[in-house]
């Protein structure tokens, strides 16, 4: 005899044939994947792939630095100039030795006087705009879970990337411009990761994982956009730049808030029942089963969600910090998001690193920063075809590992390298790339709907760490190369192992709460004993 106390709640309005629906439908993502599922590629693809495009603007202020802060070349304008010092930097010339080839304006270590400033002081715009990404995300990265949701925190989030990016172009100083950067970097942190999150949420199974590429492909254009941008503007002012960069996101803003809607799986673990069925109801407008069907199946869900929510321990009064507590409370998902934390830290010194890095190259810096972004497109190709083949456990070790040696024959090659040096900095950045997209990949895999955002933020924010040292490892590394890319080679290499603790995710099916994903880890230990 059935235990009543077990049995699932039904509202008393119940007919037979949408308890038989009901029975079909084991949990939210089954709801979601018969309604869907049944829709065009067109009708899923084109807006994740819409939502995806926040990543390029998040490129563009992620990398941004690299032109805006570069060493502007210049030139001696008298024979003693050439025995004053190294002939590399004009730093130690007398004033009047040496001009710069460019106008002033067009870096700010030439608007400001910074040729001869201390490793720090020239990191410091970057540095304050990686540690703005922590804080941000620290601060921020559960409210997508919690109370906003998907899109609302992408809205606000690229809004205020953007408007900070355009205010940047009005710096008086350096410790105005390094304050503006960090708000820039406090806005920007949840702009990859709500993008990342809604994108994928917006579509069935059969996309979900080609989608979460997307994300990966739109970086890489805007990255590969920044140094056409910057070589349009080279005799340009640095200000200019943050401008061309700035109005275009303020305008996709726009685009996004009044097109794109909220994820209806978010929608129905929060328990917000009517918001969820007019949603899927609108992205399923004219297919087959939204025509047939009453939704009363859904009907019928969103009353068990909303108990399954109260169970998880969701409920509206919790504060923005309730998932994250659900991570660290529960044992299984604190060694996960530990581990993966732990990988993405080596990833991000090598990933934001090499291409702030590429200045201490002998090639040409615009031609150097497109074949990097060039490079980020066929590690998103590799990925996106081969995704579904790929373990993402080997696939992480292996591809960290790489990035670790060639980092390190960069670092042995000394600066006389020429296109070897080359060619292997633009290995070490491949496999850190892919890297990357497999670490995203194994945080979306890993949490279930009810904490998914915030342990990707969490993953995220490891990975920004990495970038907030990368900065002063570069500035040293002008005047020894071993510790710039020695120790990225080193972060990344010793960091990859923990990917091994890590479970396997490939063709599982994804979780929506954390008891759920609980009864997969028990099973999963019980057939390891034989």
């Amino acid at each position: 005899m059935e235990d009543t106390a077990t049995a699932p709640l039904l509202p008393p309005y119940t007919t037979a044939a949408a308890a038989t629906a009901t029975a079909t439908v084991r949990s939210i993502d089954d709801a979601i994947e018969t309604y869907i599922g049944s829709t065009s590629a067109a009708a899923q693809l084109l807006p994740a792939t819409l939502v995806g495009l926040a990543w390029a603007f998040d490129a563009q202020q992620t990398f941004i630095n690299v032109f805006a802060d570069a060493m502007p070349p210049w030139h001696c304008t008298s024979p003693s100039c050439f025995s004053a010092g190294d002939s590399a930097s004009p730093c130690g010339q007398a004033p009047s030795s040496w001009n710069w080839s460019l106008p002033r304006h067009t870096s700010t270590i030439s608007s400001w006087s910074l040729e001869c400033a201390s490793p720090a002081l020239l990191a410091l715009p970057s540095s304050s705009f990686f540690a703005g990404c922590l804080a941000g995300g620290i601060l921020l990265a559960t409210l997508a879970d919690s109370r906003l949701g998907r899109k609302n925190t992408l809205v606000l989030s690229s809004l205020a990337m953007s408007l900070s990016a355009a205010l940047t172009a009005a710096s008086p100083s350096l410790v105005a411009y390094a304050a503006l950067r960090f708000v820039c970097g406090f806005s920007r942190a949840t702009v990859g990761t709500s993008a990342l999150v809604l994108s994928t949420e917006l579509v069935s199974r059969r996309w979900r994982d080609r989608v979460s590429i997307i994300g990966f492909f739109c970086f890489t254009m805007g990255f590969l956009s920044l140094p056409a941008i910057a070589y349009a503007s080279r005799a340009a002012s640095w200000r200019t730049l943050y401008l061309w960069t700035a109005v275009p996101a303020l305008v996709y803003t726009a685009v996004i808030y009044f097109v794109i809607k909220e994820s209806p799986r978010w929608l129905l673990v929060r328990g917000r029942k009517s918001e969820a069925i007019e949603t899927i109801k609108t992205m399923t407008c004219g297919s087959r089963t939204s025509i047939n069907s009453s939704f009363s199946d859904l009907a019928l869900l969103k009353y068990e969600s909303s108990y399954a929510a109260e169970e998880a321990g969701i409920s509206s009064s919790d504060n923005i910090f309730s998932s994250a507590k659900r991570l660290w409370e529960n044992r299984w998902a604190f060694r996960r998001l530990a581990a993966l934390m732990t990988v993405s830290l080596g990833v991000g010194m090598v990933y934001y690193g090499m291409p702030l890095n590429l200045g201490n190259l002998s090639s040409n810096l615009y031609l150097s920063v497109a074949l990097n972004a060039l490079t980020e497109l066929p590690s998103s190709l590799l990925v996106f075809f081969l995704v579904g083949r790929m373990n993402r456990r080997s696939s992480t070790l292996a591809f960290t590992a790489a990035s670790c040696v060639f980092s390190l024959a960069c670092a042995a090659m000394g600066g006389g390298g020429g296109w070897a040096e080359m060619a292997a900095e633009l290995a070490a950045f491949f496999a850190a790339c892919t890297s990357f997209s497999f670490v995203l990949i194994y945080s979306m895999e890993l949490f279930p709907t009810c904490v998914r955002n915030s342990a990707i933020a969490m993953v995220r924010q490891a990975l920004v760490v990495g970038g907030m040292v990368a900065p002063v490892l570069v500035a040293a590394g002008r005047r020894r190369r071993v510790v710039s890319f020695g120790v990225f080679g080193l972060a990344i290499g010793c960091f990859g192992v923990f990917a091994a603790c890590l479970p396997e995710t490939r063709g599982r099916r994804m979780s929506d709460t954390m008891e759920e994903e609980e009864s997969k880890e028990v099973e999963a230990k019980r057939n390891l004993v034989p």
